[in-house]
C-alpha cells in the first residue's frame, strides 16, 4: 500500500542546493522559527483538536531539520504564560534541541501576529551559513536564491503517482513521517510538563522491507 505524508518543503528545489552546500561540512547550530497567525479555522486553538501549533505547524521546520541536520536526541520547551481559556494552545514557546550529530537547536513558534513574520531554518557549518525561508535560500548573508514556488504541485503529483502504481519520488513515506511527528510531539510533551524530553533517534523506524 503507497503511503505519502504532505511535507512538501522535501520538494523545494532550495532544499536540495542546500543539501549540496553543506555536504561534508556537518551542521553546527539550527535556529528555526515560524512566527506567525492563528489560521481562520476554528479548531485549531484547540490543543486537543490541532495539537498545538509545533504539531500542526511547526512540524515543517521540524522535518527540514531533520532533512539538514539529522536526528534529535533531547528537547525541551518552554511555554509562555497566557490568559487563553483552558484547553487552548500555547502561544508561544522556546525550545532547545540537541541532535544526535552533536549540533545544538533553538525553535521558536508563535502564533500571536496579525500576519506571517518569519517563517523558517538558519544553519550553520563550518565556514558557511544558510537560511532557508519558504521563499528563498539565503547563503551567507550575501547570495540569495529564489525558490520556484513548485513543492506542492510536485508532492500531489508524485502521490498520485504512487496511487496509480507509476514510478514515483516519495520523499516522505509513513516511517519518515512517523520520526518527525515523534520530534514534535516530544516538544509539546516537554512544554506541557515543564522538563526536558530524551528522545531516542532509533525509534520509530519501519524494520527491514516494511513500508514504500
Amino acid at each position: 500500500m503507497p503511503s505519502a505524508v504532505g511535507h512538501h518543503w522535501r520538494y523545494r528545489n532550495l532544499v536540495d542546493q542546500a543539501r549540496d552546500l553543506l555536504d561534508g561540512r556537518p551542521v553546527r547550530l539550527a535556529l528555526g522559527h515560524w512566527l506567525g497567525t492563528v489560521p481562520p479555522v476554528g479548531w485549531w486553538l484547540r490543543s486537543a483538536m490541532s495539537g498545538g501549533q509545533i504539531v500542526e505547524q511547526a512540524v515543517h521546520v521540524l522535518d527540514l531539520a531533520r532533512v539538514l541536520v539529522g536526528e534529535v536526541t533531547m528537547v525541551h520547551a518552554v511555554p509562555s504564560e497566557h490568559a487563553g481559556q483552558d484547553g487552548e494552545i500555547d502561544r508561544a514557546t522556546a525550545a532547545v534541541i540537541r541532535f544526535a550529530g552533536g549540533a545544538a537547536g533553538l525553535l521558536a513558534t508563535s502564533c500571536l501576529l496579525p500576519q506571517q513574520h518569519r517563517v523558517g531554518l538558519e544553519v550553520c557549518a563550518e565556514g558557511i551559513a544558510l537560511d532557508v525561508s519558504e521563499t528563498r535560500l539565503l547563503i551567507d548573508g550575501r547570495r540569495v536564491i529564489e525558490d520556484d514556488g513548485q513543492a506542492k504541485t510536485r508532492v500531489d503529483r508524485e502521490f498520485v503517482n504512487a496511487v496509480q502504481g507509476r514510478q514515483a519520488d516519495v520523499r516522505v513515506p509513513y516511517g519518515e513521517a512517523l520520526r518527525t511527528h515523534r520530534l514534535a510531539l516530544a516538544l509539546a510533551r516537554s512544554a506541557a510538563e515543564h522538563r526536558p524530553v530524551d528522545l531516542d533517534p532509533d525509534a520509530g523506524r519501519l524494520p527491514a522491507g516494511v513500508g514504500p
